[in-house]
């Protein structure tokens, strides 16, 4: 039938072309023809083709029309008027008309006598379809040559790309007419189908393909269908140079039969002809859900990589200024001005000026070595640590910012007591960052970061690693700072130094004097926060080894050596122990803060002496704790004598003693007992010079399992002080030494002691009692040998005198018990 058809087309083609008369007679009925054009265009939407009738042929027009406005049908402009209404408005004379039939009028030549029967625009195409009727028979290669010589002699430009021009050629095949959401490509997969049940379609080769296709654009590629491929029906891909070549083949070629001389088979082959699609965006979303175990780490790196980009420059930037704001403000001149006028001004409006508000004149007098050595010290080139380790309140800090650091340029100080306080990750990271100034800092989206981890967990089965653990971000943080320190040091080099040929870190080394000093507060405050401590000491070992900073160190603990020890195993600790202050600079220093509180009141100062009587048993029964000593300080001088100064301390000091080590001594966590800890206090506070000795404490049978452990944990909570001989422990004193004072005020109270001593009876009672147990389950052992062998007769003896010991110890320990009872029943 198709054969038919196109023979008796090609009469009519060649019939019209003896006429003579050749005119598109279109202009005088274009109104008729537009509504014609319109209801025969639905119509070939619903039906998928345009029906062509004998005498009858289509023509495609290429490249009239942007051909990626399907997405603008299918979305907002889909209930306005027609598109063909919109683009008519852009008709200008010299470009290609947006009007169907006005393209038809200048794209086809005007020497073919045919009329222009229907128009059907394919916008997403780029083109239309131009269904015309023959007067008189031509053939098909006149048609096309005639068409092609048209555009050639009277080139068209669309009105949307200047650069290109519209194309025109005869449709061979039996087009679909189809409105899918197909956006088109320059790759065509043509498939080789059967015109007849009967006979298998031929797979046409690359040189016939070649043939059919070529005069419709550059072919890039044409590739068969894979031999072992068991896909049906057989196909060939053609990729083109420009996807306007393959919309164009598409719709002249789809539906042609190629017949048997041309190597189509016995009954021809039909070709189905559709656009193979394209990477799009919802291709890479569909590899990106189907392989999350390759994106997901992916994507955390490209976020971890633009983090480090973008925000560490700028942190560094913000850390650089926090170091360098406190010196620039002390080093500014105006400011110095302003210091020195007011300074005037109160000497000469106030009188005696408070140069030393605290008092602690008298402190730094008596330390003055101490302080001349740490400053020595910082001036070395030694790559070590500086320990300055002592009780609480004796004034460690205070003795290294005010006093030896005093003068010094830049200063970084970081407080672990502040880092481990903090609940959480989140809020440890924070404290953290704005002690160094390190910021931004999105320490919430660590949260939301789990959140996502968690789900990938579920889902791939291994964290993404969106989420930073604290190990990470404060290695980060510290990272961060020691680059800014880096960076203030070289800051000051200029070329005129003499030292300017020396490398970055060879000039480091040779002025230790420009260094910053980085001073860790509170260190060991959490001993058991091994994150905090492990990288702040390794972020202190690698400072120092790369002479970047000094780092000091400001502890209570006595055992710093050991998690120093880790991060520089090869070097010697430079030390500074602070203790108690003698009783004479304990008197001077509460001398000078009165003195420096009194002003010039002369009746006020002979009342304050008057109250100062019995200053010096006070001042040592709170020894040189430089802390307590201010407290009694500001009770004197707000009215009360020594003696009640001292008795509200001790009060104060009693009652933490019992909430802490008696009442919350209970807790899982605890790693001593409330018996273990009254032991120690009833022992120090009866014994004459307030000392136990180690290793008769640890001989004692409360300490027998774990003396040690109970020790260290109580020296931590600063109950006691251990005393060290030559580097092993020698004895036990009070945490401080109010605290002798405060063990005796305890003592004291008959009610609190009688129950406490009650339970350290029964627990030794448990004791012995659990001791026998065991002395009792082997000597059933023994018992139960069938002979009984003389070798273990010394081994029973023993046995035996240790369960008679032990019934001995429960005797009189249950007889105190009943005498502790009667005492505590008399008692009101």
């Amino acid at each position: 039938m198709a054969t038919m058809k196109q023979a008796s087309f090609s009469r009519g083609l060649l019939a019209a072309r003896s006429s003579g008369d050749f005119r598109i007679n279109t202009l005088r009925c274009r109104p008729a023809l537009y509504a014609r054009s319109a209801t025969r265009c639905s119509s070939s939407i619903k039906s998928g083709h345009i029906p062509v009738g004998e005498d009858e042929g289509l023509i495609y027009v290429n490249n009239i029309f942007p051909h990626r406005l399907q997405w603008l049908l299918r979305g907002p402009l889909s209930h306005i008027q027609p598109l063909e209404g919109i683009l008519k408005r852009v008709n200008k004379p010299g470009i290609a008309a947006a009007d169907p039939l006005r393209i038809v009028e200048r794209a086809l030549p005007k020497d073919l006598e045919f009329e222009i029967k229907e128009v059907v625009t394919r916008y997403k195409e780029g083109g239309a379809f131009v269904k015309f009727g023959l007067k008189s028979p031509i053939t098909n290669d006149n048609i096309h040559d005639s068409i092609k010589d048209h555009l050639h002699k009277k080139p068209l430009t669309p009105w949307f790309n200047p650069f290109q021009e519209v194309d025109a050629d005869l449709v061979r095949g039996t087009p679909w007419i189809e409105d899918l959401y197909r956006i088109p490509s320059q790759t065509l997969k043509v498939e080789f189908m059967s015109t007849s049940p009967d006979s298998p379609a031929a797979e046409l080769t690359q040189e016939a393909l070649y043939s059919l296709f070529r005069p419709y654009g550059k072919i890039l590629d044409i590739q068969p269908q894979p031999s072992d491929s068991k896909v049906e029906p057989r196909y060939a891909t053609l990729r083109f140079e420009r996807p306007r070549y393959a919309v164009m083949a598409r719709n002249c070629m789809h539906g042609f039969i190629v017949s048997e001389e041309a190597g189509g088979g016995k009954s021809g082959t039909r070709f189905k002809i559709n656009y193979e699609r394209k990477i799009k965006l919802f291709m890479i979303k569909d590899w990106i859900l189907n392989h999350p175990r390759l994106v997901i780490p992916a994507i955390a790196a490209l976020i971890a990589t633009f983090t480090v980009i973008v925000f560490d420059p700028i942190r560094t930037f913000f850390i650089t200024i926090k170091i360098k704001s406190s010196y620039q403000a002390e080093d500014n001149p105006i400011v110095k001005w302003i210091r020195k006028q007011v300074s005037k001004a109160n000497m000469f409006s106030f009188g005696s000026q408070k140069s030393d508000p605290r008092g602690l004149a008298a402190i730094w007098e008596d330390r003055q070595k101490d302080i001349e050595q740490l400053r020595a010290w910082l001036s070395e080139t030694a790559e070590t640590f500086i320990v300055i380790h002592g009780p609480r309140g004796s004034g460690k800090r205070e003795l290294v910012l005010e006093q030896a650091l005093k003068e010094h340029k830049y200063k970084v100080v970081i407080d672990c007591k502040q880092i481990q306080d903090a609940r959480g990750d989140t809020a440890k990271i924070s404290r953290a960052a704005a002690q160094v100034g390190y910021r931004p800092i999105f320490s919430w989206m660590n949260s939301i970061s789990s959140f996502i981890d968690l789900a990938a967990q579920g889902m791939i089965g291994t964290k993404a690693g969106f989420s930073e653990t604290l190990d990470a971000q404060l290695s980060k943080i510290w990272q961060n700072t020691a680059v800014a320190m880096k960076r203030v040091v070289l800051e000051g080099r200029s070329k005129e130094d003499k030292d300017i040929n020396m490398s970055e870190d060879e000039y480091l080394e040779a002025h230790p004097e420009k260094r910053p000093v980085v001073v860790i507060d509170n260190f060991l405050y959490d001993a058991e926060d091994s994150v905090v401590l492990d990288k702040l000491t390794e972020w202190a070992a690698g400072l120092t080894s790369a002479n970047i900073a000094h780092v000091v160190f400001l502890t209570t603990d006595s055992s710093f050596s050991k998690p120093l020890s880790k991060a520089m195993p090869n070097q010697v600790f430079r030390t500074i122990g602070l203790g108690d202050c003698s009783l004479e600079v304990g008197r001077r220093f509460v001398l000078s803060h009165l003195d420096a509180e009194a002003g010039a009141d002369k009746e006020g100062n002979a009342r304050r002496k008057e109250k100062l009587h019995g200053l010096d048993p006070c001042i040592k029964i709170l020894g040189g704790r430089v802390t307590d000593l201010e407290f009694m300080a500001h009770r004197i001088e707000a009215g009360e004598t020594p003696e009640a100064a001292v008795n509200r301390i001790i009060d104060q000091s009693a009652s933490e003693i019992l909430k802490i080590f008696i009442l919350g001594a209970d807790t899982p966590s605890s790693q001593y007992s409330r018996e273990q800890a009254w032991n120690l206090i009833k022992s120090l506070a009866q014994s004459k010079d307030g000392t136990l000795l180690y290793n008769k404490v640890l001989l004692g049978d409360l300490f027998k399992d774990n003396g040690e452990a109970v020790l260290r944990a109580l020296e931590q909570s600063e109950l006691i002080s251990v005393g060290t001989d030559h580097g092993f422990p020698r004895y036990i004193k009070p945490g401080k030494p109010v605290y002798r004072a405060a063990f005796q005020r305890l003592v004291e109270n008959k009610n609190l002691q009688g129950r406490l001593d009650l339970l350290i009876l029964a627990q030794l009672i448990g004791n012995e009692n659990s001791s026998i147990r065991k002395y009792e389950e082997e000597l059933q052992v023994l018992g139960s040998l069938p002979k009984y062998p003389w070798e273990l007769t010394s081994r029973i003896e023993w046995l035996l005198r240790k369960v008679h010991g032990s019934q001995a110890k429960i005797l009189k320990y249950e007889s105190d018990s009943a005498a502790l009872s009667k005492i505590l029943q008399k008692e009101n």
